[in-house]
């Protein structure tokens, strides 16, 4: 075997995820990949089309050439219209020509995947040309097909996998990203503490703190008297934190003790990706 030991187990979860993927969208009609789903503004053409152009880019084939239609509303960035022009290429793809495309992406991937011989900490080339180790990468391509895995089982209606081995990957990336959204962006106190209780599938509790001088960091031992404590499921957490929902509109499923002023500040902040 020559793909290094520590970065098997992410390739082994992109596996799962992406074959899941294919599995889940091989036998949609027409009309069903037109379905809206939670990642905003993209649909379920759209959400397959992005993870088929981010492997493709993984696989070195050249970016398309192609301009972006003025009236897409959310292409604020140029960050999101990096990640748009994969998508809008594909936006009149029939059926068959997407599940082809996304099964020889598979295959082409998977065998690049299975001849790496490079080690974790090789610098790679990531998305619009940021460096990055070779382990960093294949985390983030883990989480980003899961997530996207999610949102399209959820706009089909076929729930699974939320305790997969790419699931935990996906929630590490996910809690990493905590401590700034509470200790700076939401402004918690030095000296306090926020809790996350979460069940469901997958079931964590994690504190994250903030020292003397408002740094935050995250662990998984039980604070004493925190600021503010967050009992939700696994499942409304990560739509939560990947902005596929608005606070407001699972308030029934989230329960808050504590600070209501920072818990309400930790929730408008805690949409982590767009």
């Amino acid at each position: 075997m020559t793909v290094h030991s520590k970065i098997q187990p992410y390739i082994d979860a992109w596996t799962h995820s992406i074959e899941s993927i294919n599995e889940l969208v091989a036998p949609l009609v027409e009309g069903e990949w037109n379905r809206p789903t939670e990642c905003p503004y993209w649909s379920v053409r759209d959400v397959v089309s992005h993870v088929i152009g981010y492997e493709c880019e993984m696989l070195g084939d050249p970016r398309p050439i192609h301009t972006l239609p003025s009236d897409l509303r959310h292409i604020t960035s140029e960050f999101a219209r990096y990640i748009e022009v994969p998508v809008d290429t594909r936006r009149h793809h029939t059926a068959p020509e997407m599940t082809s495309e996304l099964e020889y992406t598979i295959i082409r991937r998977s065998r690049q995947l299975r001849n790496e011989s490079r080690g974790p900490e090789q610098s790679m080339r990531g998305p619009m040309g940021q460096e990055m180790t070779l382990e960093h990468l294949l985390w983030m391509r883990t989480f980003d097909v899961w997530v996207h895995e999610q949102d399209l089982r959820r706009a089909l209606g076929t729930p699974g996998n939320l305790a997969s081995p790419a699931a935990v990957y996906a929630r590490d990336f996910l809690l990493r990203a905590l401590p700034k959204v509470i200790a700076k962006d939401a402004g918690a106190p030095p000296g306090s503490a926020v809790v996350f209780d979460i069940h469901g599938p997958l079931e964590f509790m994690r504190t994250v703190r903030v020292d003397q001088d408002g740094r935050g960091t995250i662990d998984s031992a039980v604070s004493l008297g925190p600021a503010v404590t967050f009992s939700t499921d696994w499942e409304t957490f990560l739509r939560l934190v990947c902005g596929r929902v608005r606070p407001a509109a699972v308030a029934d499923r989230v329960k808050v003790e504590g600070d209501q002023g920072l818990a309400n500040a930790i929730l408008a902040h805690i949409a982590l990706t767009p």
